[in-house]
């Protein structure tokens, strides 16, 4: 009988580097598909343990992007100069996405979502540095006889939902919820307002260095699905210099015409547009407020922004103490709107001081309770008590100063206390009242 050959100790030792290598080179090709980051946010170490249903509840700030255009830009191009077009421009995007601490956890088309799991000064970074890396790709395809393109970003912080979904055959990562939702629909209002970068007051809220940033606020928008109405702020550091100074300049009276818009004065709106552009010519988004004001059906909901919010029954948190003291504190606000409107200054002192106490006693005892139920949010909630005092300050110096527009202050007022409180009552403090009875025993039947 013809003898098997032995296999020498170096023979297995070499098939086990092979399959070792084969092992990391599988894994390294599915991360292409599923980030490691994504698995690592889920506790998973080996993708071979994925199954459909994790999840994991936490803080993510999420960055859209999306080319201007691309539809009537692709129409002129073959299949293959398309997916040669999209692929050169990905390749530009994800690795500034990688170095600013972000993983793109899907491709949409032309867009591209990406998170950022610690801080959402990081995405403000990765968006700005997008925008540099466009002016460079952009060069080379004017080099090569083709016209730059624009791209807009939409960012927003929040609480989201990350795990897999699918079936027996199919799953795939994803992150769902209404922060995800937001995001994606300031990326699209980026085109509306014509400019780069929009974030969520949520992403404003939760910045580390706000001061930064060159930001003002742009429009109150809403979601569909939503009870409230979203502040959008614009970020224009990436602005070429002229038109970022010009933009500083005219803050204020930017602001004035917004306050006015919104309140439904349109001739003072076009005077302050007007305004505006003769000192930033290159205002985009003054340009298409102008617009309205020139052809108020164009854009133009029809519903007029009001001073007061009134109580609903929805606001309601279940706990008796604090939806009083919410419903209290929303009835100040409300007063002071009104007495800064029709210049009853006398009025404002005690406004400001109740306010101020009501507030701060209220957020006490929701950051208590909060600690003593374990909310795992409860940092990212006293953030957001913490930004509302900060804005608050700057709002009450504004007031003690005696300011002499009356409409813009009193619309800073609705848009900085009561729209924040309405938004921070629906979305936060429910968020904690889903937690707490996500804890109560399920009712069995007797």
């Amino acid at each position: 009988m013809p003898v098997k050959p032995s296999t020498s100790a170096g023979d297995a030792q070499d098939n086990t580097d092979v399959l070792r290598e084969r092992l990391s080179t599988t894994t390294d090709a599915y991360s292409r598909f599923v980030p490691r980051e994504f698995l690592n946010l889920l506790g998973i170490e080996d993708i071979r343990k994925v199954t459909v249903g994790q999840q994991i509840e936490r803080k993510m700030t999420i960055l859209f992007s999306d080319i201007r255009d691309f539809t009537s830009l692709s129409e002129s191009m073959s299949p293959q100069e398309n997916f040669n077009f999209l692929n050169s421009y990905l390749i530009q995007m994800e690795p500034v996405i990688t170095a600013h601490g972000g993983f793109i956890d899907k491709y949409i088309g032309d867009a591209i979502m990406a998170l950022f799991p610690d801080s959402p000064d990081a995405a403000l970074r990765c968006s700005v540095a997008m925008l540099e890396q466009l002016e460079e790709y952009n060069l080379g395809r004017q080099r090569a006889g083709y016209r730059p393109i624009k791209i807009g970003i939409g960012i927003n912080t929040g609480i989201v939902i990350l795990g897999t979904i699918g079936g027996a055959t199919r799953m795939d990562g994803t992150v769902i919820g209404d922060a995800v939702n937001l995001a994606a629909r300031l990326e699209r209002l980026t085109k509306e307002y014509r400019v780069s970068i929009l974030i969520s007051e949520y992403t404003l809220y939760c910045l580390d260095e706000p001061n930064l940033w060159s930001i003002r606020f742009l429009d109150r928008t809403h979601v569909r699905g939503k009870q409230d109405n979203q502040s959008v702020y614009e970020v224009f550091n990436r602005d070429p210099a002229p038109l970022r100074e010009a933009k500083i300049k005219t803050l204020k009276t930017f602001e004035q015409a917004l306050a006015y818009y919104h309140l439904d004065d349109i001739p003072a709106a076009r005077e302050s547009l007007i305004a505006c552009l003769a000192s930033a010519p290159d205002d985009d988004a003054a340009h298409v407020y102008l617009e309205r004001c020139e052809s108020p059906l164009a854009g133009w909901s029809g519903h007029r922004a009001e001073l007061a919010s009134n109580w609903r029954e929805e606001y309601s948190f279940g706990q008796t103490a604090i939806d009083a003291a919410h419903k209290n504190l929303l009835a100040d606000m409300n007063a002071l709107a009104r007495a800064v409107n029709v210049g009853a200054w006398n009025l404002t002192p005690p406004l400001l001081a109740q306010i101020q106490f009501a507030a701060a006693h209220d957020f006490m005892i929701e950051e208590q309770l909060m600690a003593e139920d374990s909310y795992p949010f409860l940092e990212l909630h006293a953030r957001q008590h913490q930004r509302f005092f900060e804005y608050f300050g700057e709002l009450r110096r504004e007031i003690e100063r005696g300011e002499d527009n009356r409409v813009y202050l009193a619309f800073r007022v609705k848009r900085l206390l009561t729209d924040w409180l309405v938004n921070h009552i629906l979305n936060a403090d429910r968020h904690y009242g889903h937690y707490l009875r996500s804890r109560q025993p399920a009712a069995t039947d007797m």
